[in-house]
């Protein structure tokens, strides 16, 4: 069996049977196999830093783009952050065998809706390692299998961390084809893949917009996905000057190259004269790069002009666009327009107001008085995530381990017989 479409059939049918043993595996030899994670990934460190150093390398001198450089950099910080997530993980409740509703019936029937995992879920990556031990963590927390197929240019870094949690799952009683990594380069395994459908239940691809239209327009498998994240920040007319520039500042700046970080910055017309030039002030600190409309430019004459094709890119650089506003209802019909419906935010004193906005933006995760650099698993309290959905169905926002959930109808009876 040399062919890699074999190899990978034969991943699909592992993953499937894994996934049977895992649903009679209880909730604590779950956890259990998450828990001795961080020890498996702590005593392969310096083999990880060393196949990091080379992927790092090969990735520089093959041209890749400096934010995509500096995802796959495992540094001292990421590390830290990869056990502290599974260590969050493990010690999340059991999403499984919840009973999300029931009742019972007057004839004495009955009746539960119970959660169930998804099943098989494939998680297609680019650059960020980071993902390797959230994915796997997560999926296995749900009682799921994961076939994970991270970029190319990060393959050694991978490796060396799923082969540490395979046999965390070993040493735990754990099937170790519950996590399964694809160990060869190149697009021709990311094709086989996708046509994995009679194995995998979901796709979840994280990268940039062209891999994840790729993925979707490229299967007949589900996919759970974002293509961008243009994200806003509506500062209102009575928005405190001290917390506006500051969750700006770091609504942009605390790092540019992620999905949730800010792109369009909406500033109400009745605080303009008063923001605007404090604003410029800390992102000229920051060296963010504004690109302002008209109005904006009469108050920051110095900024270069705004374009339409500017309100609807995600720069995911120090660039950040600005517009000026006449009042909440426009800021909302603009970011309905412009925005990804991933991450949009308000600042606010007004609770009326920032209920409008609430109601009103119809996007993944709405904040108010808040840094858009909060919407994700963390900060919400969930862990780890492996990824966000601007979907509707089947999860939105930050997809954790209760959103790799299904249900099924569980009913008990006592002989019932249908009338």
């Amino acid at each position: 069996m040399n062919s890699l479409k074999e190899k990978t059939l034969l991943m699909g049918r592992q993953a499937q049977s894994a996934v049977r043993v895992l649903a009679t595996l209880s909730g604590e030899m779950r956890q259990n196999a998450i828990a001795a994670m961080p020890a498996k990934l702590l005593a392969v460190k310096n083999e990880l830093s060393k196949a990091n150093a080379v992927d790092v390398e090969e990735a520089r001198t093959n041209g890749l783009e400096g934010p995509k450089i500096k995802r796959l950099q495992i540094t001292d910080k990421v590390f830290d952050y990869m056990l502290n997530r599974l260590e969050e993980v493990a010690q999340l409740p059991d999403p499984l065998n919840r009973v999300l509703e029931g009742h019972t019936r007057p004839n004495g029937l009955r009746v539960e809706k119970i959660s169930v995992p998804l099943g098989v879920i494939g998680i297609i990556y680019e650059s960020r390692p980071n993902v390797t031990p959230d994915a796997a963590s997560v999926c296995l927390k749900s009682g799921n299998a994961v076939i994970l197929r991270g970029g190319s240019e990060s393959l050694r870094t991978n490796v060396v961390l799923a082969d540490a949690m395979i046999s965390a799952l070993q040493e735990n009683g754990v099937p170790q084809h519950a996590v399964q990594i694809i160990r060869v380069p190149g697009h021709e395994a990311v094709d086989e893949l996708l046509k994995l459908d009679q194995y995998i239940n979901v796709l979840i691809p994280r990268g940039g917009k062209g891999l994840i239209r790729r993925i979707a327009e490229g299967t007949r498998i589900p996919v759970i996905k974002h293509y961008e994240g243009i994200c806003h920040l509506y500062l209102a007319e009575d928005a405190p000057d001290e917390m506006a520039v500051a969750l700006s500042v770091n609504s942009k700046c605390q790092r540019v190259e992620v999905c949730n970080a800010l792109e369009n910055l909406l500033v109400d017309l009745k605080s303009a004269e008063r923001l605007l030039p404090k604003l410029k002030q800390a992102f000229d600190n920051n060296g963010v790069e504004l690109r302002g409309c008209e109005r904006t430019r009469l108050y920051l004459p110095g900024i270069e002009q705004a374009v339409e094709e500017d309100w609807s890119t995600e720069y995911l650089a120090p660039i950040l666009s600005v517009k000026i506003v006449d009042g909440l209802n426009e800021a909302v019909d603009f970011i309905n327009t412009y925005g990804s419906g991933h991450t949009d935010g308000i600042v606010t004193r007004s609770l009326e107001r920032a209920n409008r906005f609430v109601n009103a933006v119809d996007s993944a995760s709405v904040l108010v008085n808040a840094s858009t650099r909060l919407s994700g698993g963390g900060d919400y309290g969930m862990g780890a995530v492996v990824g966000i959905s601007t979907d509707k169905l089947h999860a939105r926002g930050p997809v954790g381990p209760n959103d790799l959930t299904s249900y099924k109808w569980v009913v008990y009876g006592d002989g019932h017989l249908r009338q």
